[in-house]
């Protein structure tokens, strides 16, 4: 199941899971661990320190876990921490984390996500699960990505920004702030254009908390009343959506878009 060609860490080679397939040409080095039912494509360079999970699949070109690109950074031992059944596709790139006070040692993706062709996760990023980033997408250093959110091709996030859960971003997007939970936003720099309905409708979500985030959306982003958010709080009382919603604009430091 490994090439004879892959280029393989001694130390890491003892640790491989039995079922672990490696592709022609690819190196694994440092200290890095995998979980059962990885998969490796040619010309893959994975270097730890790394903790990868379960049926993670790397096709050519990717770089996992390389050095940040952070001038502040002198080899410390940093990681990067990957859960299961990731995919990551051509030419696609992952740094592991800077050292504090600038970073938090590490860059940790959740579980079931998709990152396209060409796209980058940068050091001391935060991904959760189920995200995907299409082609080419880009996220600058100590990125938050919340659970099921879908960056559009192209789409450059500031540092320090963080998307809430189920946001969606058109293609070219550039966020320069922060974007909530269920809000679908376009444009560079980015503006927020409305609720992500289809996406809600696919995952489950009931007409009325759509309706509720739509109202709500109304609200916070098309209405310039100085008391918006006090109209907004009581059909937070009734709709946890709406609630998080308005949690995640109190709590952001950065600001959100408008």
């Amino acid at each position: 199941m490994i090439h004879p060609t892959a280029i393989i860490d001694p130390e890491v080679r003892e640790r491989l899971p039995e079922d672990i397939r490696i592709g022609p040409y690819s190196i694994i080095e440092g200290d890095v661990t995998f979980g059962p039912g990885c998969e490796i494509g040619p010309h893959v360079v994975i270097r730890g320190p790394a903790r990868i999970g379960a049926e993670n699949r790397f096709f050519q070109f990717a770089s996992i876990g390389e050095r940040p690109q952070d001038l502040k950074y002198h080899d410390e031992p940093t990681e990067l921490i990957i859960g299961d059944r990731n995919t990551f596709r051509e030419s696609c790139t992952v740094h592991r984390g800077t050292m504090p006070p600038n970073g938090i040692e590490r860059t940790v993706i959740g579980n079931d996500g998709l990152f396209m062709a060409y796209t980058h996760v940068a050091h001391d990023c935060v991904i959760g699960d189920h995200v995907i980033m299409s082609n080419a997408a880009s996220l600058a250093g100590h990125v938050t990505i919340g659970d099921h959110a879908i960056l559009g091709g192209f789409t450059l996030v500031h540092q320090f920004c963080t998307v809430g859960e189920h946001a969606f971003t058109g293609m070219g997007t550039a966020l320069n702030r922060d974007l909530p939970p269920f809000v679908m936003a376009s444009g560079n720099l980015a503006r927020a254009v409305g609720i992500n309905k289809e996406g809600l409708k696919r995952r489950g979500f009931s007409q009325e908390a759509i309706r509720a985030l739509h109202q709500a959306f109304r609200g916070l982003f098309r209405s310039h009343h100085p008391e918006r958010m006090e109209r907004v709080r009581d059909l937070a009382g009734a709709h946890p959506e709406v609630a998080r919603l308005l949690a995640f604009i109190e709590d952001s430091r950065r600001g959100v878009i408008r």
